[in-house]
Order: structure tokens, then sequence, then C-alpha cells
């Protein structure tokens, strides 16, 4: 009785932690995989793509299970600093620092190959795992690109034997703000592939069974997944153990960041209590009365994987705020869809603070912590970060640590946080007539003029799914959730949805010139040229990260697949195939 502790929770603990030490060792030693899960972020992605290959996957609930592990994969995400204090908080730190010295086969994902090395400007006096020389940093202002980094880029393999890494140097997901520099002189035995995002960095390091990855294999599709599995599997025997760390004769330089073509499924509820696939036109989603219907969610999602989607985005327009939070019809949704869809997720829609109908209080963080569990990879904040920046503004830019973008950003990275602006346009005859940052319309082709021939146009941030306005431009709105800790920006507008004229490129070049965070274009996409000019850098184009839409890929009007065709062969504009 003393061995146990007096309480019963103790005892039961103790009994849970023995039946799984018992378990693993009944069960197939070759077939299993153990997960360092440190409470931040989306593991089940990670064990939803190994498990399809066939594995089975625990996870490290004491110090010793990692110890113990056959096999180790750390996906870390976040910020370095707090990562490296939950490792040591919970006692993971030095074991694994041990097994990772007893050269035994561990994967590092994105900041789980970044704690390998010494250290990182993001925390710095914060010492990493030091199994490589040096310190990560961040992506300086001088590449001229948006930050984070996120887009499918080019691996390209730098020493003679490649392994776990396809010799083709195809593109995987990235996103991430900080990265490893070059060695001096472009090459180290421990440096294995580098990419290239304004600057050549190593994206792939390895020690022996020690392997670390800047990008999510689980979230690069059919790339990633046969990645996982050759890791899966070991490192295979070599002729020349000399290979492993010399540099290749031929070297290939990665493939350029590519565009992404996301598709976006907006989710509610139709009259039968279905959650359906709808489409709005100008954010009506009815016709004739009826929630207009294009299908089930997760079926739509996994068709639209296998047709090359780079991401696929579920926007829940009906929130189901008054329900408690673990009956969310949109968890389990995500969970299906995480388990067939291995590109990245984001959710959107009733990601804030609420009370339901038994009384229970959640934060904004507990509902995001909810959905990231569930299989999301990002969430999209929209009203609620409206209300954020009037804060901001008000309380003289200064942070508080407090609103849904600082909560969710501290624990996640701000890679995880994307703001979806609902803006309209409100015509003015000159820009001296308001304090708001205008643009100009009416050029040939671009945004037309006002109903009484005015040539200027601000946008007006809406909330409440753009049923009622606020006083605040797009200019105003990114600005503020940009020094929040936001990380992308899904930029929709009310006057071009399901349009099918074409993105508001005036609206796509303000936001990019105000803020240097990822821009996703949104609303209006009628045909594939429509793409072409959101993607295509200023003055002729937007400029945009990425290309999103609905209706015509819900509808079949122009397949995915078409549109990508296009924007490679014709518009000369790098893409993902």
């Amino acid at each position: 009785s003393s061995h146990f502790g007096s309480s019963q929770a103790s005892r039961e603990g103790f009994l849970a932690h023995l039946a799984r030490i018992v378990g693993r060792a009944m069960a197939d030693p070759g077939k299993h995989v153990v997960l360092l899960d440190y409470g931040a972020g989306n593991v089940q992605s990670v064990i939803n793509a190994v498990r399809s290959l066939g594995y089975e996957v625990s996870t490290v609930q004491h110090p010793e299970d990692i110890l113990t592990a056959k096999r180790l994969i750390f996906p870390g995400v976040g910020s370095f600093g707090s990562c490296v204090a939950m490792l040591k908080d919970k006692g993971y730190f030095e074991p694994l620092r041990q097994y990772i010295k007893e050269d035994r086969p561990f994967l590092g994902i994105c900041l789980g190959m970044q704690t390998l090395f010494e250290g990182s400007e993001e925390a710095e006096g914060v010492e990493g795992l030091g199994l490589f020389p040096g310190i990560v940093k961040r992506f300086p202002v001088s590449i001229g690109l948006a930050v984070p980094h996120i887009a499918w880029t080019g691996v390209a393999p730098m020493l003679q034997d490649s392994w776990p890494i396809d010799e083709s140097g195809p593109r995987c997901y990235f996103v991430h703000s900080y990265r490893v520099s070059m060695p001096e002189g472009g090459h180290a035995p421990w440096a294995l592939a580098c990419s290239d995002y304004g600057e050549r960095y190593v994206c792939a390091v390895r020690r022996g069974n020690c392997v670390g990855i800047q990008f999510h294999p689980e979230k690069s599709g059919k790339i990633g997944l046969e990645l996982l599995g050759r890791w899966l599997q070991g490192r295979p025997s070599v002729a020349d153990p000399a290979s492993l760390t010399a540099p290749r004769t031929s070297f290939q330089p990665p493939l350029a960041p590519a565009k992404r073509i996301i598709a976006c499924l907006d989710v509610r509820s139709n009259e039968a209590g279905d959650l359906v696939v709808t489409k709005g036109d100008c954010y009506d989603c009815k016709e004739d009365g009826k929630v207009r219907n294009h299908g089930a969610p997760v079926a739509l999602s996994a068709r639209y994987y296998n047709e090359g989607a780079d991401e696929v985005t579920f926007l829940n327009i009906t929130a189901f705020r008054e329900m408690v939070l673990a009956d969310q019809p949109m968890l389990e949704l995500l969970k299906e869809a995480a388990g067939q869809v291995f590109v990245p997720l984001t959710v959107g829609g009733g990601i804030r603070g609420f009370t339901d109908q038994e009384g229970k209080t959640y934060t904004s963080l507990e509902v995001a912590d909810a959905y990231f569990r569930a299989g999301a990879d990002k969430i999209s904040i929209g009203s609620d970060s409206v209300e954020a920046a009037k804060e901001y503004y008000e309380s003289g830019k200064k942070l508080t640590g407090k609103s849904a973008i600082e909560c969710i950003s501290a624990k996640y990275g701000r890679q995880a946080v994307v703001i979806s602006v609902d803006p309209r346009r409100k015509y003015v005859k000159d820009p001296s007539e308001t304090t708001h940052n205008c643009v100009g319309v009416g050029s040939l082709g671009g945004t037309p003029v006002g109903p009484n021939g005015e040539r200027f146009a601000w946008y007006c941030c809406t909330l409440k799914g753009g049923r009622e306005d606020s006083d605040m431009d797009v200019v105003q709105l990114v600005q503020a959730c940009e020094a929040l800790g936001a990380g992308e920006i899904l930029l929709n507008c009310i006057d071009r949805d399901g349009q099918g004229t074409g993105y508001e490129l005036e609206l796509i070049r303000q936001v990019k010139s105000a803020c240097t965070l990822p821009v996703i274009a949104s609303s209006g996409a009628g045909k594939p040229e429509h793409f072409a000019d959101a993607l295509r850098p200023p003055p002729e184009g937007g400029g945009a990260d990425a290309g999103l839409a609905a209706g015509i890929f819900h509808r079949c009007e122009v397949p995915l697949q078409a549109v990508k065709e296009y924007l490679d062969e014709s518009a000369k504009i790098p893409v993902r195939r």
C-alpha cells in the first residue's frame, strides 16, 4: 500500500502505466512507434499518418517511456523556448538527450528538428539538445518574403546517401519562421538536405539513426507518407559508409516554393440537421429558402486531397456555440477528415470563448485545443479578430496576452493562427473624405468605380459573417493582428463572393503592402486565369501567396487540377503537381 501511495488515483495511474508497458512488450516491436507529445500542436496528424502505414502508436506518458522506445518521433510545434521549458517541466529533456546519444531511431519534425541544435534566436539563452552545432535563426527581413514561410518547397539532398529523403528532391510542406543556416563552405557531414526561400538553408539533418526535418511529412501527401515509411523501416545497410557523410557529386538545386491552391468548404447544418458543404452568393447560403448542399464535408475533403489540393479549409458557419464542447459536430468531422487527408487542415468558425447549455465556460484557447487535438493544423479567427484589434489600438498598441490570437499563438506558434477578414467596399470621391486607407479603383479590368462614379474606396472589416460593419479598415486590422501574433491572412471580399469575376486585386495588393504575413486570396474565382492574376507579383497581379476557392470546385465548373495545369504550363507560376 505504501508503494502505491494513499490515493486511488495514484494506484490507478500506476496500474495503467504497468498495463502500457506489458501491452507494448506483447506487441510486435517491429511495428511500434512512440510519439513524444508535450501538449502543443496537432500530433494527431502524425499518429494518423503512421497508423496509415500499418504501425501502432503510443504517446509518452512518463520519462521512462522515452528510454524504452524502439522508435521515437518528436513533432515539435510552437516556440523554441516554451517547447524546451515543457520538456524540462515534464522530465523529458534529459531522457530525450540520452536516447539520441545512444544513436537510437529518432525523427524530429519542424521544431523537433530545431531543438537538436544548441539554441535559437527565438529564445536567447535557452539551451537546445546540442546534437548539432549552431543557433537556429529567423528568416531575415532582407529576403523580402512573407514570414512565416508557408509553402510546398523543394527538398534537395546534399549527401551521397539521402536516406530517408527522396532522391528526386520533391516539394514538401513547410510552415516556419526560423531556419538552420547553411554550413560554412556549403557542406557538413550532418547537413542532409536543403531548401530555398529567399536564401538557401538546411532543411534536413542526420547523424547515425537520428534524423531531423524542417518540413511536415505527415502533411506532405503521398511524398511525405513515403518518407515516413522509409524512416520506419530503418536505415538500410550501405556498401560504403563514407557515403553517409560525403557531399553529392551531382547536386540538383531545390525546386522553388510553390503557390498554394486551397479548397474551402463552408460547413453548416441543413434543414434536416445534417452537416453539409454549402456556398454563398455574397454570403447568402440559401436558394429558394433552402441551404445549398454540395455534399458531405469529409467525402468532399478527401476528393480534393486526391485531386491535389495543397490545403483544405473548413469554415464552420453554424458555430454550434450552445453545445457542450466535446459534442461539437465539427470535432468529429475533423477527426474523420484528418484520418484520410494528409495535407494541412484549417478550421474556422466558433473559435472563441463561450458558455454551453450546461453552464460550463470555455476559453478560446480551450476551444482551439480541442480542434488541434481533433486534427486541425491551423485555426481561423474571424469577428473576434476585429474586437481584438480594437482593444489593441485603444490600449495604445499594448499586448495584454489575453486575446485569442495571443493565447493561441503563444502556445502553438503564430503559424497556427489564421485571420479571416471579411471586408466590403466603401466608396469615396476623394481619400480626404475619410481617415481610412484607400485604394484607387476603375482601372481597366479592375474593381469598378462606385455607383456615383467614385474612383476611390476603402475596405470596411465586417463582423458576424458580413452582417455587421465595423469602423476598422483592412490595413488597421491586419497590422494589429500581425502585432498580436497572427501568422496568415485569409482575405475574403464580400463584394466578390460567388460572382466568378475574379479576385479583388486592389485589396490583395493593399494588404500585402501593409504586413509581412502570407496572404490567401479568396472570393471571386471563376476560371484558372483568375488564380494567376491573384498570384502574380504586382503591379500586374495581386502578389498573394495562395489562392482559395469553393463553389467552382464544388460544382466541378473548374477542376482543381485544371487550375494547377494552367498555372504551371501557361502562367509559368510554380505549383505542386
